[in-house]
Order: structure tokens, then sequence, then C-alpha cells
């Protein structure tokens, strides 16, 4: 059961999300035709669509129409999907096609938008006592990502998101697990783990009650040092930590984890200022510093919602002004809707680097542009000229072989390249490092 099901107290506010029933409705307060408006549900046939009350009504300036930021981070756009594939859809939907048919159109769509890129259902699933344990996903030494099967959605979907495929209904494609003995008898297996991420989807979709059949287990092994929780609800869903029928409850589970000695993280997504403003935000995250976590910050630079210096420099002020750490800008991921919120390379580390010069040494603890790639975590460091080559410089911040970490190493300048795999090594040699190769 999710928090979004529990009676909230008196007087606090409902949540009640927006599904993809709903959005031709809520298409009607932007200057869309019928046509564009059949567009867009043809988008969210294929792409998964849910916001909430929240979102709605205290952070889209409805005014601001389709150029609206929060907007375009929450509601189908018609770039999203290729055009050929838009036109078939939109033609099914504008003909009333059996539903069968629009979902065996909408699979083969997703089959061709890479749904799950670097690894992730082959080369991150551990295996324990000849099982794969296809919830977990264990990329890095000593780091494991938990995905409850309670926490499988979240509060409202990012248009962006790189984990849509568990949105979208399709069991093949999930990741999730509630089999906690097995996490926790893989990891006891495994004392080279020592951070647990807890992700989804949102775990703070799911009650205290079952959040903590998560938590509470990884507290009874010595080797975990720290517990993260990724999650988009102090943007999408603040009450979550202020009003929410099991609040308190809430707070009291990560002061358990920090009075265990460890480090309790909560990774927050944020990816515009304008989510940091209500003064709901401020509320839940002094009440989450309040129990001894940390929050950390993080999101992806995308085309037409946060392409700007401004933006982040904003945002980083903003986060470090609410106590909370600027962590990672991330490189929109190959997978998905990745060639209309792409920002190049170029561009992208250039916007970083503006806004980083903007703001104070306690918000320079972020790091970026990164792209989580496959072999591990690639920032790229900046644009130079080498030996007489314009390059770009690059290093491992994280990598499945520790080996790599931290390695300067080149790849050739190429302005339009948006991924790591669009990247050659520099100076004609086959391989940017011995043992990273090339793709």
């Amino acid at each position: 059961m999710s928090s979004a099901h529990h009676p909230a107290p008196p007087g606090s506010p409902r949540f009640r999300a927006f599904l993809p029933r709903d959005l031709d409705g809520l298409l009607r307060r932007v200057p869309l035709s019928a046509t564009d408006r059949l567009a867009l549900r043809a988008v969210s046939v294929v792409l998964p669509f849910r916001t909430n009350t929240y979102v709605v009504d205290e952070l889209i300036d409805w005014s601001a129409g389709l150029d609206d930021p929060i907007f375009r981070l929450t509601f189908p756009q018609s770039g999203m999907l290729p055009a050929p594939d838009l036109r078939r859809m939109t033609d099914l939907l504008g003909r009333e096609a059996p539903r069968a048919e629009i979902q065996r159109a909408a699979h083969e769509i997703r089959m061709r938008l890479n749904p799950h890129p670097s690894g992730q259902l082959d080369a991150n699933v551990p295996v324990h006592e000849g099982r794969r344990l296809t919830g977990l996903q264990h990329k890095y030494p000593e780091t494991v990502l938990i995905f409850p099967r309670q926490g499988q959605t979240c509060h409202a979907y990012c248009t962006y998101c790189f984990r849509w495929p568990q949105f979208v209904g399709e069991s093949d494609l999930r990741i999730a697990t509630d089999d906690t003995a097995a996490t926790a008898n893989y990891l006891r297996a495994h004392p080279e783990v020592t951070s647990a991420l807890i992700t989804g989807g949102d775990p703070m979709v799911m009650s205290t009650d079952v959040l903590r059949g998560y938590v509470e287990p990884l507290l009874e092994i010595d080797t975990i040092r720290s517990v993260r929780i990724g999650t988009k609800s102090l943007a999408f869903w603040p009450y979550r930590f202020v009003s929410d029928r099991d609040a308190d409850d809430l707070l009291r589970l990560f002061e358990k984890v920090v009075a265990s000695g460890r480090h309790l993280a909560l990774m927050a997504h944020v990816t515009h200022p304008r989510e940091l403003r209500p003064p709901v935000v401020r509320q839940a995250v002094r009440r989450v510093r309040d129990t001894g976590a940390v929050i950390r910050c993080q999101g992806p630079l995308v085309a037409g919602i946060n392409d700007s210096a401004d933006a982040w420099a904003e945002l980083w002020d903003e986060t470090t002004t609410l106590g909370a750490v600027p962590y990672y800008q991330f490189v929109e991921r190959d997978t998905g809707p990745q060639g209309y919120f792409a920002v190049p390379l170029a561009r992208g580390h250039a916007i970083f680097r503006d806004a980083y010069a903007r703001v104070s040494g306690l918000a320079r603890t972020v790091r970026g542009p990164v792209m989580s790639a496959m072999p591990g975590k690639v920032c790229v460091d900046g644009v130079a000229e080498v030996a007489g080559e314009k390059v770009f410089v690059l290093h491992l911040i994280q990598a499945r072989d520790p080996q790599l970490v931290d390695r300067p190493f080149f790849a050739a300048y190429d302005e339009g390249a948006t991924w790591f795999t669009d990247l050659k090594p520099a100076f004609g040699a086959s391989r940017f490092l011995p043992g990273l190769e090339v793709g």
C-alpha cells in the first residue's frame, strides 16, 4: 500500500493522482488543438504519464503554457517519439483501434527505445547460490541497488525518466523484489558492499511500515555502513515528510538508521529550482535534516527544462541554502526519449562550467556533467587542446573496474555527441584506457 492511499490527518492536503485517462482534460488548460492533444495522448500510451494535484496546482505556471519547465517535466511532448511512431500511434487512437492492437504497437516502439541501458538486465544483476536476484543491481563493488516491489511507481513521473520501463505495465521490463531474506543473504555473502541504495520507482510511495521491512534488515548487517533512499518526493509530494498519516513514523525510521551509526542519505531528485520554492518543501527538508539524515540533490541536464546556467546556479544555490548537498548533474541517458531531451556534451559542459563559476564553494560539491554509462560514471571535465588536437577531457568517478577510477582520458572532440558511445578515443588510439574499450 502506498502512502497515497492513506487517509491524511484532518486539514492536510489529500493526494490525488492524475493518470492517462485524465490527460485530455488537463491539456485543455494549455493552447492545444484537438489534434495536438491526440498526439500527446499517443505519447502517453507508449511512455508513462502520471502527475498529481500538488504538481498541477502548485508547481506548474499554466500562464506560461507549453513553455513552462514543470509542464514539460511532467506532461508528454510530441517530440518524445520518433515521427513515424507518433503517426502510427495517433492513427490507432484516432480510429479507435482495438486495445490489443494499440498495446502491440506500443510494445514494439518501446523495444526500440533501449529500455534498460548500461547492462541493467544482464551485466548488473547479481547471482547468489545459482539464482539471479532480478530485483537487485550490483554494478559497482561497494554499492547494491534494491528495488522494492511495492515502490515501483512515483508520486509523478518525469518525462525524461530513464526508469520509464518500470512504469509501463510490462512485467518483463520491471526490476523489483520483495525477497528481503535473499537480499540480506547476498549482502552478507559480499562484505565488500558497504552501501545499500533503495530505489525504484520511488520508495517514498510506500507506507512507512512497508519501507521498514526493507530498511531494518540492512541494520543487522555490520558491513553496511550507509543507507541511501532515492526519491523525487521532496519535489513532487513533500507532504510525505510533513503531514501524511505516517510522516512522523517515517522520520522515526530515519532516526533509527542514524542511531545505528550508519550514514543515511536521502538522494533527492531535483530538476528545476522551482521545485524547491514552496514553503512546504522547506518544512520537509528541515524535518528530514533534523533526523540526522543528509539530503543530497541530483538531476539530469535536459533540453527545454533546465538547459541554462541560470537554472543550475539557482538550483545549487537554493539546495545549499536549505542545507542540502549538490551531488550530481547527470547527462540524459541513452534510453526512451533521449533524442528529444538530450543536450550535446560540449554544450552541457559549458552550461555546467558557467553555473559552477557563479556559486560559492559550498555548492561546488556537485559533479558533472556525468554519464552513467556501461563502464561507470563518466565525467566530462572539460574541452582542451592537447598535442594539437581538440579533445574532451574525461574521467571515471565510479567504475565496474575500480582500477579505472579517477584516471584521466581523452576523447576526440565531437560537437554533436550526446552520450559516451558517440565518442571516439583521441589521437587515433584504439581505446580510451587499458581495460576501457571503445563502445
